[in-house]
């Protein structure tokens, strides 16, 4: 588990490095989905993250946390399941990439923050792109943690 979450923070942060390369590369805006994903869990919470300007930051600050709990949480999941085994990095980078990908996306129409049905190719670039690097960063990282004896080949 712990060598899970060490790999879904690496994850993580190629996540990261990918989709503000793409906002660099694109001129594009940075995504505003993390900061409403906590102002509407706040909400349902009922939690108040204090005056708008405060908020504001609250928000910001608390969406990227967000994004690391969840790739963070992912790979320790992915290593409780994968125990000692190493699995070949297509299928790993598959399975985390995937699954992060689908928490998060999942999460935004449950909120009802974005609708993936109605994505354009371009959006769906952006979000493909940044998960594929997660799942592989995590999937080499984890198998790279993975005792000599649980080594492939």
């Amino acid at each position: 588990m712990v060598d899970g979450a060490i790999a879904g923070a690496v994850g993580s942060a190629a996540l990261n490095v990918v989709s503000y390369l793409d906002v660099a590369v694109r001129a594009r805006p940075t995504s505003s989905t993390p900061e409403e994903t906590v102002g509407r869990l706040a909400g349902l919470a009922h939690v108040d993250l204090g005056p708008e300007d405060r908020a504001a930051n609250r928000r910001s600050g608390l969406g990227a946390v967000l994004g690391y709990a969840l790739g963070i949480g992912a790979g320790a999941v992915f290593g409780m399941l994968a125990g000692t085994r190493r699995m070949p990095l297509a299928v790993a980078t598959s399975l985390l990439g995937g699954a992060v990908m689908a928490t998060t996306g999942g999460s935004l129409a449950v909120l009802r923050i974005s609708d993936p049905r109605t994505w354009r190719p371009s959006d769906w670039v952006a979000d493909v792109v940044p998960h594929l690097a997660y799942g592989m960063a995590a999937a080499a990282t984890f198998n790279r943690l993975r005792p000599p004896s649980a080594r492939c080949g």
